[in-house]
């Protein structure tokens, strides 16, 4: 069984180019989402930003696994702009189907905001999936037929998304300081009373 993702960051070419070579990506088509307008097209697509519909194999990529890897390739932190980009056209959102990929999204940016990754805050908005209009062919895998063509979209190498200490793993057992695990086995450390 396949699952469905929706995002949007920045110009939907560079976002398609990269997405739809990750391990477990099924099918990606670029769209128009997230806006006011029915049968939204490139030329008249009033506040829709331009997207990515991801199409995924769960059994051999997640969810979270895709956002971090949307979250390595586009700027999160620059409102209504990628790169040369700007406009409301090439905001970041996050479009999710149910409760799960909400919850997913927003552990994950919190991870991002936490991680010191980007130089801000994340604004990437998240909000219910609504409908995703299909780009004209043209649009569609346009820089596997155009290689040369324009992109904002880059792997960072190196860059790699930790998860935050949830606040049970934060918290000392009782009667344990906070010590290394060696010298607690040795008693080296006694707590006070």
């Amino acid at each position: 069984m396949h699952e469905r993702a929706i995002l949007a960051g920045g110009c939907f070419w560079g976002m398609q180019d990269l997405i739809r070579k990750r391990p477990g990506i099924v099918s990606t088509r670029v769209g128009y989402t997230g806006g006011d307008i029915p049968n939204a097209t490139y030329r008249n697509h009033g506040t829709h930003a331009e997207g990515i519909e991801i199409v995924f194999d769960p059994a051999v990529t997640s969810y979270r696994a895709i956002l971090e890897f949307f979250f390595q390739i586009h700027d999160p932190t620059t409102k209504n702009r990628q790169g040369n980009d700007m406009g409301l056209s090439y905001r970041s959102g996050i479009y999710y189907v149910d409760d799960a990929q909400k919850r997913v999204a927003e552990d994950t940016i919190a991870d991002v905001d936490a991680s010191g990754l980007w130089n801000g805050k994340v604004v990437t908005e998240v909000v219910p999936v609504g409908e995703f209009w299909e780009a004209e062919p043209d649009h569609q895998d346009y820089l596997e037929t155009r290689p040369n063509g324009y992109t904002c979209h880059f792997v960072r190498p190196g860059w790699v998304l930790p998860k935050r200490q949830s606040a049970a793993d934060a918290q000392p057992v009782a009667g344990i300081s906070r010590i290394d695990a060696t010298t607690a086995q040795r008693g080296l450390v006694r707590n006070p009373p």
